[in-house]
């Protein structure tokens, strides 16, 4: 009997992309035959980075890896993992807080979508700091978040805030637990 292909959806904002995103979705493929990368865009939420400039930045960061795909969507998670095919959602844990925020997601999942596993991965010690928001706010400011986040995603963040403070925008990018 061959073995049954397995698919994982890996979602989140990724608004940008890191190291600990990075890590979760490459450590997801020891489990997974192939992991899509989930780029939930969220209807009338602005973002740093448009949906197509996330796909960009996370294709290209996970260009080494023929098991990942990236995509977007804007429905509900579980309906858009029923839509591909997965038999999972990979979810990633960084602090205390997130558990509980993840618990809360992973029992809705389970009533709207129970033949669907959510699989949680605890973040790599190195990358249990790191955070988008983080990222943002620091890049707003002008330090430095090459140890967080790729050279490319880098570039794409200083861009971003000298176009912003050429625009006159003096947009607050702030810390929230839930990135």
């Amino acid at each position: 009997m061959a073995p049954i292909s397995s698919c994982a959806i890996y979602p989140g904002s990724f608004n940008p992309v890191h190291y600990g995103h990075l890590d979760i979705a490459r450590r997801a493929l020891r489990m997974f035959d192939r992991v899509v990368v989930a780029i939930y865009v969220h209807p009338g939420k602005p973002d740093l980075f448009t949906a197509e400039e996330r796909l960009d930045l996370v294709r290209e960061a996970l260009k080494d890896e023929p098991r990942v795909r990236v995509a977007s969507y804007n429905i509900l998670t579980v309906d858009y993992a029923r839509e591909i095919g997965a038999h999972a959602i990979v979810r990633g844990l960084r602090v205390f807080s997130d558990f509980e925020l993840e618990f809360r997601m992973a029992l809705a999942n389970r009533r709207l979508a129970p033949e669907i596993e959510i699989v949680n991965f605890i973040a790599a010690e190195e990358h249990l700091h790191i955070s988008s928001s983080t990222i943002r706010e620091i890049a707003s400011l002008g330090g430095d978040v090459a140890s967080m986040t790729p050279p490319h995603v880098v570039d794409a963040l200083k861009r971003r805030f000298a176009e912003l403070r050429a625009g006159g925008s003096q947009s607050s990018f702030m810390v929230s637990l839930e990135d």
